[in-house]
Formats: structure tokens, sequence, C-alpha cells
């Protein structure tokens, strides 16, 4: 967690210099990106809120993403990362959004990703998306993993 929340720090500086905000929607990191962004001391500043969105009802439900909506996109993928990263911008009126999508392990997913998959996106002043294939089956290293990842695309973006 030290070198997430390392990462963090270095993005809560750019935030609060900026005056801008960010919501989070992540699955497999299980709420490690929230979590590594609100261990900053003056998160409050920056970060509005998020939540772990995990199965289709937390996406029906918390994100008001209808199943209709998801008609050729499948969960796991770049399009879904974007959907879930523009969708919480929007309904927390944040300058960006951030989200996480994967495969932690052991095994794979029901959508035929590995274990060690993840699609990362933001939505924002700037747009990215990426996908990290870790190769591993380790759930709890494949965590920090996407969360790592998902803190350095925010970061990045951020210069």
């Amino acid at each position: 967690m030290n070198e997430l929340v390392s990462i963090a720090e270095r993005i809560a500086a750019r935030l609060i210099e900026r005056k801008q905000t960010i919501a989070v929607a992540e699955s497999s990191t299980g709420g490690l990106i929230s979590a590594a962004l609100l261990a900053v001391p003056g998160a409050s500043a920056y970060f509005i809120g998020g939540g772990v969105i995990y199965t289709r009802d937390a996406r029906r439900v918390l994100m008001d993403i209808p199943n209709e909506a998801m008609k050729g996109i499948r969960s796991a993928s770049e399009p879904y990362a974007k959907l879930l990263a523009s969708q919480i911008r929007a309904r927390l009126a944040t300058d960006w959004g951030l989200s996480e999508t994967g495969a932690a392990g052991p095994a794979g997913n029901r959508y035929g990703d590995a274990a060690g998959h993840s699609c990362m996106a933001l939505a924002g002043p700037m747009d990215a998306v990426i996908t990290l294939e870790t190769g591993s089956s380790d759930r709890q290293a494949n965590m920090q993993a996407f969360a790592k990842a998902a803190l350095n695309l925010l970061l990045e973006n951020l210069r």
C-alpha cells in the first residue's frame, strides 16, 4: 500500500494545485485506488467519491448503466472502462473520472479474460485507456498492480 500512497501523494498535489476533483469506479482492485487517494491528508479537497462496481447489479444501481447500454460492450474491456470513467465523472460532477475493470484471479473471468487482465480508463480534460496483462494468477499481487497502473495513468495525464 505504501507504493500506492506514494503515487497518490503526487496526484493529490497536482489536483489540489489545479483545484480539480476526481471520482473513482473500480472493480477488481476492490477499493485500493480509492483507499490510496484517501490515505493522503487533505483528500477532501479533491476526492469526491466512488465505488466498487463489482457486479451487474452494482453497475445498474450505483452507476445507472442499464443492461441495454451494455449492448455490444463486455465487462473487463476498454469500452466498458471508458463508460465507467465517464459515468462516474458525470454522476459525481468531477473534473476527472477514473475506472478499473478486470480479472484479479486466481482464475480468469467469465468473459474469457485470463487472470491478470485489467482495463483502466480516465475521463476528463484528457481521456485515456490502457489494458494491463500481468500474466499472473496471484490475486493480491494483481489487485496491487492494477491499482498502481490506474493511479499512474491518472498521474501521467496530470502532467
